[in-house]
């Protein structure tokens, strides 16, 4: 399977596949509303605005599996991304990111980069993966790395300026 034909929902409902994506070097989250991290939104998307314009693009998958922090319908963390953080890049519709019912995008990024010891479960909101323009899971990155600790990372996937 190629991580671009992976079906996914955006916020609006609408079911796309990533092939939207190809070509682009993606950062793709599991994003929650209730969270300590929740302000990374901040981070997130100032490196959308700063590198949207070189093929990147942040995508970001609700997650409630983590102490319920993520609670609201799509209208609502549309509404809450939007108000709050002021959020233009691509949200898509609740995902599972752990257990029998995982997203196959999940699936994929997990057994691609699997964390710390080789686990491949989600510990917490705010798990980033890049991926290349190719579909290539890169690296995985903890909830405490945060978006401005990426740049280097994703520059170098970048053409230059």
């Amino acid at each position: 399977m190629n991580l671009h034909d992976i079906e996914v929902r955006n916020i609006d409902g609408l079911t796309q596949t990533l092939n939207a994506y190809r070509g682009k070097t993606m950062l793709i989250v599991n994003v929650a509303s209730k969270c300590g991290f929740t302000p990374q939104y901040t981070g997130l998307e100032k490196l959308y605005r700063q590198f949207c314009q070189r093929g990147f693009s942040v995508l970001g998958f609700p997650c409630d599996q983590f102490g319920h922090q993520e609670p609201g319908d799509a209208a609502e963390i549309k509404n809450f991304c939007s108000i709050n953080y002021d959020i233009s890049f691509p949200l898509f519709d609740k995902v599972k990111v752990n257990g029998p019912d995982t997203h196959p995008l999940f699936q994929y990024l997990k057994s691609s980069q699997p964390g710390l010891l080789g686990t491949q479960a989600i510990k917490w909101n705010f798990t980033k993966f890049l991926v290349n323009g190719e579909g290539k899971v890169l690296k995985r990155y903890a909830p405490t790395d945060t978006p401005e600790s990426l740049i280097a990372d994703i520059e170098k996937q970048l053409p230059p300026l």
